[in-house]
């Protein structure tokens, strides 16, 4: 195919350094939850001069930089998140993290860049805009919830007609963007599970009730449980990521309990699995004259990506940089994110760019969450690209540009 749109290409190569800078500043200083008090003031620096209205919000430090074409017409929100993971950075690199405990290593850093660039680069063009693009940046993804306290502060009000995230990916194809229509990401509810017994001393375990082999048992049959009632078609993954019992080696303790996650694509299977849990180990746990108690702590809905965004995005994409830079995705992506807090209000989709090393076995490089990460700096200017022709094809066309 003919690439018929350069423009913003060359744009964000000029600018590149600049991204590269503002992300290797933010990498250094690694905020976790919904304070980043010195990454906004990071990006609010970065902006500073361009022809923004800035909103702000009382549960996070989130911004929206607001940029108005000279008509008004459709509005499109582009968003890049903004916080840390708590793990020790064991990269080496010249500009890792100086805070203990704290590391970009699910590239959020790279996400801010990408979209300060792309908000630099529309407002150079801001004369040529056919509407409005809501830049969000948002913090408090990592379990937080900062999508959805953004929402609920009125920060997205009123609601845009399409939105539009960018994640970045170390173990994938340099350069190269993904994405699928429908389920993308996974539902992810962190599940807690407490089974009581009675104590007593090891060698009388007959005087006691232990509740240690019943955890054991749950654990087992909730492997069951999922192979067994859940549909391979519409699946789930639970995960029992820790069990605490026990203090020493020769007392049979009170209590077990377990720690894990239920991931799954559909809100339907997401409601089933939950009633099955809740059957299933107070079940098992009377079985042996014990008690069970499980509790579930709801986190990101599942991220469903509209088909006619999913469309838009790849056409945009072989556009710019040809059809070899855009794959679709087979299968959804177990990981969970909060950007689908957005999307199940407004119709849009998220889309990944491959960041490993020109030259590197993608394959065997580390993932995101690694205390290892590193991501090759330069395909921030495809990111930023991309976000640019996004906003500004979207409010010139809207999905009728598919």
């Amino acid at each position: 195919m003919t690439l018929i749109d350069t423009g913003w290409r060359d744009d964000a190569e000029t600018i590149l350094p600049d991204l590269v800078a503002l992300r290797r500043d933010i990498h250094r200083e690694p905020e976790l939850g919904l304070q980043n008090p010195k990454t906004l003031a990071k990006i609010k620096a970065a902006l500073d001069g361009l022809p923004l209205a800035f909103r702000e919000g009382p549960s996070t430090t989130g911004l929206i930089a607001t940029l108005k074409g000279p008509s008004n017409g459709r509005t499109v929100l582009l968003r890049g998140d903004m916080d840390a993971l708590p793990l020790n950075e064991d990269t080496g690199l010249d500009y890792s993290s100086n805070t203990q405990g704290a590391m970009h290593a699910c590239g959020h850093d790279t996400h801010v860049a990408m979209l300060v660039g792309a908000a630099k680069m529309l407002c150079a063009k801001r004369d040529q805009l056919a509407g409005t693009i809501q830049f969000m940046f948002q913090p408090g993804e990592e379990g937080h919830h900062g999508a959805r306290f953004m929402l609920d502060d009125g920060l997205i009000d009123p609601l845009p007609d399409a939105a539009f995230a960018l994640h970045i990916m170390p173990n994938a194809p340099r350069g190269v963007f993904t994405g699928r229509v429908g389920p993308l990401l996974a539902s992810s509810d962190v599940l807690s599970i407490t089974v009581k017994g009675a104590g007593g001393h090891a060698s009388m375990p007959h005087d006691a009730v232990d509740p240690i082999p019943v955890a054991c048992e749950i654990v087992s049959a909730i492997q069951s449980m999922v192979t067994r009632k859940i549909s391979v078609f519409n699946p789930a993954v639970v995960t029992i990521a820790k069990i605490a019992a026990g203090t020493t080696n020769n007392i049979i303790p009170e209590t077990a309990e377990m720690l894990g996650t239920i991931r799954t694509l559909s809100a339907m299977q997401r409601a089933k699995v939950a009633e099955e849990l809740h059957r299933l180990a107070p079940g098992i746990a009377a079985a042996h004259g014990c008690t069970a108690q499980v509790h579930i702590e709801p986190g990101f809905p599942v991220t469903v990506c509209d088909g006619r965004a999913v469309r838009f995005g790849q056409r945009v994409v072989e556009d710019i940089f040809g059809e070899e830079s855009w794959i679709t995705l087979d299968t959804p992506i177990m990981g969970a994110e909060d950007f689908a807090y957005v999307l199940e209000k407004v119709p849009g989709a998220m889309f990944f760019l491959g960041a490993s090393h020109e030259g590197d076995d993608w394959r065997s490089c580390c993932g995101l969450h690694s205390n290892r990460m590193v991501l090759d700096d330069s395909v921030m200017a495809r990111g930023a690209a991309l976000h640019a022709a996004i906003a500004e094809r979207f409010l010139a066309q809207g999905f009728d540009a598919v």
